[in-house]
């Protein structure tokens, strides 16, 4: 046989062995695994494919911030409000939101504070700081936005520290649309609170007010409860600065915020969780993470933010209620998948396709 003809057979034949056992997959789910999608994970999917962007510029806009610009080809376009992943040398991976240019399509520029382990910090933040510098390649994905820039009458934004960098491009989208805003910002003190000059420079006209705590303590949020209806407040800045703008609003209204901290993980009842695929079944306790007890049975499941950030352990749920407590999934992915490494279950049992 010629051997054109023979690899054409042979080709041929592989098609339609595959499409058979397809077929037999389809129609007896017990053979010889379930007849189930593959499982779901952060990877793939269209807003968080890698991509590779080199380190151009580092500059130090407030004591303990770094800002980092990243070129790269085929940078997605983005929006402000707009975070991306950032998968540092060490494989962690940490959500940063892009503070500058969404028309320069050449790079993205990202700031991150240094957070010492005694402040809460998981070493993500002391990586950037000691380790990317000019001429590092790192990897990327997104960008995503979980905090848009809404159309509104007007605007007050809220910022505290290092929540001045989601903040930034929204006020440079205002004031170029003549839009009416007013932002308060505020940080330990001036000297650590980044980007104050272009704040300042934006904000003319008494449109910016700085609360330094080490020259005036904390900000007054009274005025919040006088804001008209139909003014879009944003707000991005520690917890407890967030949660003191929620409450400082008037009644049935909420504000537009931006955390980069998950939901506890644990806090809640014990519930069990079958891994279909693998025919096992888990215990997960009460101060224990879903990821965690799977992990103990199937350690080869991927996982990196462990915050419900970057999806990388995304799954698919078969059956049972989810407690969803990701900042990641849309209303739609998170009808039957969940970020296993926050989220848990609202009943007694679980099953994943795993």
């Amino acid at each position: 046989m010629p051997r054109f003809a023979a690899v054409a057979l042979a080709a041929g034949t592989a098609l339609l062995v595959r499409r058979a056992v397809r077929r037999r997959m389809s129609t007896a789910p017990l053979w010889p695994l379930p007849a189930l999608e593959e499982p779901v994970s952060g990877y793939g999917r269209g807003r968080t494919v890698p991509r590779k962007a080199l380190v151009t510029g580092r500059t130090a806009p407030a004591e303990g911030v770094v800002e980092l610009r990243l070129e790269g080809a085929d940078l997605p376009a983005w929006q402000p409000g707009a975070h991306i992943d950032l998968v540092l040398p060490s494989g962690l991976v940490r959500q940063y939101s892009l503070c500058g240019d969404p028309a320069d399509t050449g790079s993205y520029t990202v700031a991150t504070r240094l957070i010492g382990a005694g402040q809460g910090g998981r070493g993500g933040s002391r990586e950037v700081h000691e380790r990317l510098r000019e001429g590092v390649e790192v990897e990327i994905r997104g960008p995503r936005n979980r905090f848009p820039f809404v159309d509104a009458p007007a605007y007050v934004f809220v910022a505290g520290g290092i929540g001045i960098t989601p903040v930034l491009p929204m006020l440079r989208a205002a004031e170029a649309a003549g839009a009416d805003w007013r932002l308060l910002y505020c940080g330990r003190s001036r000297a650590t609170m980044p980007y104050l000059a272009e704040v300042g420079a934006l904000g003319g006209g008494g449109r910016t007010t700085v609360v330094a705590e080490d020259e005036s303590g904390f900000p007054d949020l009274g005025f919040l409860a006088d804001v008209p209806e139909g003014t879009a407040v944003y707000c991005c800045g520690p917890d407890g600065l967030m949660d003191a703008v929620g409450a400082a609003m008037p009644g049935g209204r909420v504000p537009r915020l931006e955390r980069f901290s998950a939901s506890a993980t644990t806090g809640g009842v014990p519930f069990e969780v079958e891994l279909r695929r693998s025919g096992r079944t888990v215990a997960v306790a009460a101060g224990q993470s879903l990821l965690d007890a799977v992990r103990a049975e199937l350690p080869d499941v991927p996982y990196s933010c462990r915050q419900g950030f970057c999806g990388t352990c995304r799954q698919r749920v078969l059956a049972g209620g989810i407690d969803h407590r990701d900042e990641l999934l849309t209303d739609a992915e998170r009808d039957g998948s969940m970020l296993i490494c926050v989220s848990r279950c609202t009943g007694k049992r679980l099953v994943l396709d795993l």
